[in-house]
């Protein structure tokens, strides 16, 4: 029997005569689809002969195809695939090789799209890819999705067309040529054979037109000198895992010394193999990545340095130039011998901005024959001229530069003669600024050019002389914008596209292959080309280095920070929160000042109530520059020197919250690093982010192990220098990795996933952190978060320093304890272990979930949020988490992150993930976690799982070595190494069984799945 019973969904529905009612019941389609946003409007549609349904077949329009038609950002409106595009499957990501290069960073490349959208970037590693990602460069796919980023051509401030900016130009070029004044192409370093190809012919077709090269941090005099020897501009491509013997004066080559990506060489020689590995000395001023992993490292003054760098030079070529007497000249001297000692496998490399001082590198390198010192495949990173830039400055405020056409640089902002250069600007009738941002440059020029970013565009680029990479986009541009190369080629008057053109031209470099493969690839490796041999004259440059005096004052050193570099991506949140690997402190540049200048100048860092850190303001005086900056008293800091990182201190099209810091640019006079300033204590106090307030070791043995090379060699048992910790039992000393208070169950079938992290191979370098922060949508939360020690990394990187000399002498210390007062006391001693060394050793090491086997946190979670799984894994089930936070208080890694606000689409955290372009970077393979729940390392499941099922799919076992982590596979030094310790053909499985293997608190019984290899030092 039917019911009449009336069912209704709302009190509205009751009334009959609402008008609202009748329009739901006849109208399914409340909103009508919005056509006009992507197919045009009625009469283009009218007059086109494509049928509905024709359309419909080829367009089949999804979220990417929106991204891509049209150009403003993410669509929310969507109607799906009518025909599924062969290459596009949902939820499978596809990787496209290209290659990155900004003038500063530069790298081979992988890129994962999702559906149309880049989301991350891995690592290229086939056979001639040889410059891997660093921390900047895995940030760089969140630049893409910058909000600021400009969108459409301007004139004048006011948005013009592409034919109307073009028309500008051309007859700018016309005008100029009528009245006899210059064309000047000012760009970054271009290592861009098509581009370079398109200037020489824009310049034979207007005479008078010159290009100039600006690199913002110059290498000049490095260029200058290899130019005066081999004859171009170009530099060293050094391999340092064919070093035994390292010497490095004032160059930190494991951070941005000239251009960086020398880590995965470096780390090959010191993993002790044989019995070997190399020795490393490091002389410098600020306490740099390098010499944190030097075996030795001296803190000296450059103009020290110069006079070691003659002294060295004197003792391998057998020269007596003159030299007055420095600061550890035993040191010095010892290095030096010990380089002459090693011949061909010694190699010295010296970031001193002086050319005889890098003529003086040239020479030592060519008598001993270095292996490492790579001439041939020279380095086309940097060919910028200083001299150059310098006269394009005087044309301009002269008057002879009629039109100024800039690409990838920002004078305005990083030039020391800013005002110069402005004033300059100023004088010339045309300026066009081709750029990502309506940056300080572009507020300043006329024409105002989008362009596109690196992820969007075609080019091509040789890194190194002899290898050939191309950048293909892997997205359509988001925005109005067109490359520097095809204005380029319309001025040349070249038909067609810029593709076309590279896909001609690449002919010349890719003899043997084919554009295609080239383009699957990424890179093509023709083979090293060498540079023309010469000489020059060494003794003069040699006799002008040693009459180098000191001058009265502090000397500041000026240098590029692991997260900002060159300070192109400052409005990139990733990098901003990113962690300095040294200070731990982020959203900030600062002055570096050793603990004795500190307590001259009375400059003090607190740590508050809070757990924040606090510093003292000091003013710096240069000529008619006072900049007033806060203060890190710096552990390793040459006394009487300071330090200062470019790259902050921005304002244009940057968020309110990324302009932080101060612009260190402006004191970066005759692009020289080193200036002598004078230093002052200025009022007030800073408040710091810094995620890291302990200062030490204090003691714990047992979470970072270390021995020399000699004890390593020639212990007997590998216990005496990797002990094991022992426990009680039944009043009996026992290994405390075979005490338990749970059952173990066979872990031995299946897949059982451990994590190695080598602490000989790690730099600190924090590649790792950003990549996991891109593969796991983890929030950034902003400074005054990170300063309540709110941060949200996953995996961060402990940087430890010892308080005596060495950490040897750290533990002699404490186990010389005897009571709890007087001398040898414990509460005395271990409060003075709280105080650096005024030149400490410094450990890196890596450290997120542990994923213990028995794990204290599942045991406390009252609703079993968090769980072990089959595979190793400690998993979280977010749903479940009512965040008691339990297992935080009950980790004793302190690697849980609580979530205290919804990051995500919160306007009091106006960064990548509170606007629509930002959230396309958002890896949908990872739930964005919201309010309330706990998160941490997941050991990236969704990435093993992904290999699993991959293998299943195509009827094959998982291969060797094939599971990874975003973080292995971000680390370029391979110290971090991940897989399954049941498959023994693995790299982990040797590496859990190896005799410099241990686990974190061993003793607590949590027994981890995170191993870690004790570090060696060769002293």
């Amino acid at each position: 029997m039917s019911s009449n019973k009336k069912y209704w969904k709302s009190v509205e529905e009751l009334n009959e005569n609402s008008s609202i009612v009748e329009t739901l019941r006849n109208n399914e389609f409340v909103e009508e689809i919005p056509t006009d946003q992507f197919l045009g409007d009625e009469a283009s549609l009218s007059s086109s002969s494509t049928t509905r349904r024709d359309f419909l077949k080829y367009v089949g329009f999804t979220t990417a195809a929106a991204t891509l038609a049209a150009c403003e950002g993410p669509v929310h409106k969507t109607i799906p695939y009518v025909v599924q595009p062969d290459q596009i499957i949902p939820g499978v990501a596809d990787y496209y090789a290209t290659t990155m290069f900004d003038g500063f960073d530069f790298a081979n490349l992988l890129i994962k799209t999702r559906e149309g959208r880049p989301i991350k970037i891995e690592n290229n590693t086939i056979a001639g890819a040889k410059f891997a990602a660093n921390a900047r460069v895995h940030a760089s796919v969140l630049s893409l999705y910058d909000s600021m980023r400009l969108k459409n051509p301007k004139i004048a401030g006011k948005d013009a067309t592409w034919n109307e900016v073009e028309s500008k130009i051309r007859s700018a070029v016309a005008d100029a040529k009528a009245k006899g004044k210059q064309v000047v192409l000012l760009t970054n370093t271009l290592a861009s054979p098509s581009t370079e190809k398109l200037i020489a012919d824009f310049l034979a077709k207007n005479p008078g037109a010159k290009h100039v090269i600006y690199d913002a941090v110059s290498e000049s005099a490095a260029l200058d000198a290899f130019e005066a020897v081999y004859g171009e501009r170009a530099l060293v491509d050094y391999d340092f895992s064919k070093a035994s013997t390292i010497v490095a004066l004032n160059a930190d080559f494991l951070g941005d010394w000239q251009g960086g990506s020398f880590d995965a060489g470096y780390a090959k020689g010191r993993i002790p193999q044989n019995g070997k590995m190399s020795k490393h000395f490091q002389f410098e001023a600020n306490m740099t990545l390098s010499g944190a992993a030097a075996d030795r490292r001296v803190a000296m003054s450059v103009a020290s340095q110069k006079q070691a760098l003659v002294k060295i030079y004197n003792v391998v070529t057998g020269s007596s130039i003159a030299t007055g007497k420095v600061e550890n000249e035993a040191e010095v001297m010892k290095a030096a011998q010990q380089l002459k000692a090693a011949g061909s496998k010694g190699l010295l490399v010296s970031g001193i901005q002086d050319k005889n001082a890098q003529l003086l590198v040239l020479a030592i390198n060519q008598v001993l024959k270095s292996e490492a010192a790579v001439v041939t495949g020279a380095r086309q990173i940097r060919k910028g001229s200083n001299e150059k830039v310098a006269q394009l400055i005087a044309d301009m405020n002269a008057g002879s530069v009629h039109a100024l056409i800039m690409s990838g640089v920002n004078p305005v902002y990083t030039l020391a003669n800013s005002k110069g250069f402005v004033d300059g600007l100023n004088k010339v009738p045309v300026s066009v600024a081709f750029s990502l941002r309506e940056d300080e440059t572009v507020e300043k020029s006329k024409v105002a050019a989008a362009v596109p970013h690196y992820l969007e565009s075609w080019n091509d680029h040789s890194l190194t002389k002899g290898t050939y990479s191309l950048v293909q986009p892997t997205i359509r541009p988001l925005f109005k914008t067109k490359q520097f190369q095809e204005i380029l080629m319309a001025l040349n008057g070249i038909p067609g596209s810029y593709y076309d053109y590279l896909k001609a031209n690449s002919a010349a470099y890719i003899s043997g292959s084919s554009w295609n493969q080239v383009v699957h690839d990424g890179v093509f490796a023709a083979g090293a080309v060498a540079s023309v041999g010469g000489t020059a004259d060494y003794a003069s440059a040699a006799n002008a280095l040693a009459a180098t005096k000191a001058n009265a004052g502090f000397e500041l050193n000026l240098y590029t920070k692991t997260g900002l570099g060159d300070g192109q991506q400052a409005n990139n949140p990733w990098l901003q929160e990113f962690p300095d690997p040294i200070t731990r402190v982020s959203w900030d540049n600062y002055l570096t000042v050793s603990n004795a200048d500190a307590k001259k100048l009375q400059l003090e860092n607190s740590i508050v109530a809070n757990g924040g850190l606090n510093g003292s303001y000091a003013t710096i005086k240069l000529g008619a520059i006072t900049m007033k900056v806060p203060v890190i008293v710096q552990p390793g800091q040459a006394v009487g020197t300071v330090g200062l990182a470019l790259g902050y201190g921005r304002k244009a099209a940057l968020k309110e919250e990324m302009q932080v810091g101060v612009n260190a640019y402006s004191l970066y006079n005759g692009f020289n690093d080193v200036q002598i300033v004078d230093v002052t204590k200025a009022e007030g106090e800073h408040e710091f982010a810094c995620v890291q307030s302990q200062k030490t070791l204090m003691g714990r043995g047992d979470i970072v192990k270390e021995t020399t090379l000699t004890i390593f060699n020639t212990a007997k048992d590998s216990q005496e220098w990797n002990e094991l910790p022992m426990v009680s039992l039944d009043h009996k000393e026992v290994e405390a990795t075979k005490v338990d208070l749970w059952e173990s169950f066979d872990r031995s079938v299946g897949h059982h996933f451990n994590l190695s992290i080598d602490l000989n191979a790690c730099t600190g370098c924090g590649a790792c952190v950003i990549a996991c922060h891109a593969e796991n949508n983890v929030p950034v939360v902003g400074k005054s978060e990170v300063r309540r020690s709110r941060d949200m990394h996953w995996l961060r990187i402990d940087r430890y320093y010892s308080s005596q000399d060495t950490f040897a002498e750290d533990n002699e210390k404490k186990e010389n304890f005897d009571g709890l007062f007087g001398e040898k006391g414990s509460l005395g001693g271990f409060g003075q272990m709280e105080h650096p060394a005024d030149n400490p050793q410094v450990v890196f090491q890596p450290i997120m979930c542990q994923h213990c086997n028995h794990a204290p946190c599942e045991t406390v979670c009252p609703v079993a949020a968090t769980s072990h799984g089959r595979q190793g894994q400690n998993q979280m089930a977010y749903n479940r988490c009512v965040g008691t936070r339990y297992c935080a208080n009950n980790c004793p890694y302190k690697v849980r992150r609580f979530n205290w606000f919804l990051y995500n689409n919160n306007d009091e955290f106006d960064y990548h993930m509170n606007d629509d372009l930002g959230r396309m970077v958002v890896n949908p393979d990872v739930n964005v976690r919201s309010r309330g729940v706990m998160e941490k390392c997941s050991m990236c499941i969704q990435k093993t799982q992904l290999t699993i099922l991959t293998a299943k799919r195509e009827g094959r076992e998982v291969a060797v070595n094939e599971f990874a982590t975003a973080c292995s596979s971000a680390c370029t030094t391979g110290a971090m190494q991940f897989g399954d310790v049941n498959n023994k053909e693995n790299k982990i499985a040797s590496l859990a069984e190896d005799k410099r293997a241990y686990h974190l608190l061993e003793h607590v019984g949590t027994k981890p799945n995170v191993v870690y290899q004790v570090k060696v030092r060769n002293i």
